[in-house]
């Protein structure tokens, strides 16, 4: 099973974090899920934070259409892509 689907346009991706990293980046798949590393702590939301604005950043969207469906305070996320403009060659995404 892939690490992501699509709900019409929007892309949802179930992710493994890796917070404290050197540098962020996607780090390949952690069993079903995609591993993404992030450079922020996991301090007051901090890492979250960051992941959605590495995400935004990625598929070229605003911050605002990243969203955190659920994993709050775990490494096991799952996060909402509004309409992504472009998908990171490098992860296998294929449109529906």
């Amino acid at each position: 099973m892939p690490f992501y689907h699509w709900q019409g346009k929007d892309l949802i991706l179930d992710c493994h974090l890796q917070p404290g990293a050197k540098r962020a980046e996607f780090a390949g798949q952690h069993g079903e899920r995609l591993k993404i590393r992030i450079s922020a702590p996991p301090v007051d939301g901090k890492a979250n934070d960051a992941l959605m604005r590495f995400l935004a950043d990625a598929f070229a969207v605003s911050r605002q259409q990243v969203s955190l469906l659920s994993g709050q305070t775990s490494r096991q996320k799952r996060l909402l892509i509004k309409q992504p403009l472009q998908l990171p060659e490098d992860l296998g995404i294929s449109r529906c």
